[in-house]
C-alpha cells in the first residue's frame, strides 16, 4: 500500500498544481498580514478562503486526478492487489497532498507572524474541510464513469455546503422564529460541515455576535468541551462516511 501511495503522490506533483495551489494560499495569506497587523481580523478575512475556495479545490482536484487515474486503476486492479488497498491509496494521497499544500500555504505566514488560537482552528477546520471535500469528490467519482456527470455531482455538493444549505437553513429559522430552534438548528448544522467549520472559527474568535439572535447558545454549546468534542466527531465522520460509502461502491463496481 505504501509504494502505491508514494506513486500517486508523485504523480500527483509532477502536474504542479499542489505547487500552485500552495504559492496561492501562501501569497493570499501574505497578503493579508500585509494590509491588516491585526492577526484576528486576519484569520476572520481567511475565514472566507477556507470556507470557499478550499473545499471547491479539493473536490474538483479530486475528481479530475480520479478520472485522469483511471488506467492507472485498471492496471493495478489487474495485479494480485485489493480493491481497497488502490482505493485508500488514491485517497490518502489526494488527501496528503492537499492537506499539505493547505498547512504549508497558510500555515507558514501564520507562524511567521505568530501562532494563536484563531490561527490553529484556522488549519485545523481548513484541513478538516480539505479531508471531507475530497472524501465527497471520491463519492461523486465512483457514482458513474462519465467525467463531466462526476464534476457536476461533485459541484452540486460544494454548492449545496457553500451557499444554498446556509439559504434552507435562514428560512428554516425565521419560519419557525416563535420556536424555541436552539437546539433543532444544532442538529441542522452538524448536517453541513461548511457551517460547523464557520461556528467553530467565529467561537475561537470570539464573535459570536455575528451568528444572530442564536449565537449566545452556540457559545454555551460550541465552546464548551463537550460541544468541541462534538463538532471534532460530525467532522470526522463527515470524512468517514462518504469515504466508506465510495470504497463500498467501488469494491463491487464493475470497470
Amino acid at each position: 500500500m505504501t509504494r502505491v501511495i508514494k506513486y500517486v503522490f508523485y504523480d500527483i506533483l509532477r502536474t504542479r498544481f499542489i505547487l500552485l495551489y500552495t504559492i496561492f494560499l501562501f501569497v493570499s495569506t501574505m497578503a493579508m498580514y500585509q494590509l491588516d497587523s491585526d492577526s484576528g481580523k486576519v484569520v476572520l478575512s481567511l475565514v472566507n478562503i477556507v470556507l470557499m475556495v478550499v473545499p471547491l479545490v479539493s473536490i474538483v482536484f479530486t475528481t479530475i486526478h480520479f478520472f485522469n487515474s483511471y488506467e492507472f486503476i485498471e492496471l493495478m486492479l489487474a495485479q494480485p492487489i485489493n480493491r481497497s488497498v488502490i482505493f485508500l491509496s488514491e485517497y490518502v494521497a489526494v488527501a496528503f497532498s492537499l492537506c499539505f499544500a493547505y498547512i504549508a500555504g497558510v500555515g507558514i505566514p501564520i507562524a511567521m507572524y505568530g501562532f494563536n488560537p484563531g490561527g490553529i482552528t484556522l488549519l485545523f477546520t481548513g484541513t478538516m474541510l480539505t479531508m471531507v471535500f475530497v472524501s465527497l469528490a471520491f463519492f461523486s467519482s465512483v457514482l458513474t464513469r462519465d467525467k463531466a456527470k462526476a464534476i457536476g455531482i461533485a459541484l452540486l455538493f460544494w454548492f449545496y455546503f457553500s451557499l444554498i444549505y446556509d439559504g434552507l437553513l435562514l428560512w428554516v429559522v425565521y419560519t419557525f422564529s416563535e420556536y424555541p430552534l436552539e437546539k433543532v438548528t444544532v442538529g441542522l448544522v452538524a448536517l453541513n460541515p461548511v457551517d460547523l467549520a464557520r461556528i467553530m472559527m467565529l467561537l475561537t474568535l470570539d464573535i459570536s455576535a455575528l451568528m444572530g439572535y442564536t449565537g449566545a447558545f452556540y457559545k454555551d454549546f460550541f465552546g464548551s468541551y463537550v460541544g468541541m468534542t462534538f463538532s471534532v466527531t460530525i467532522l470526522f465522520l463527515w470524512i468517514l462516511l462518504p469515504l466508506l460509502g465510495s470504497l463500498r461502491i467501488f469494491s463491487k463496481k464493475d470497470l
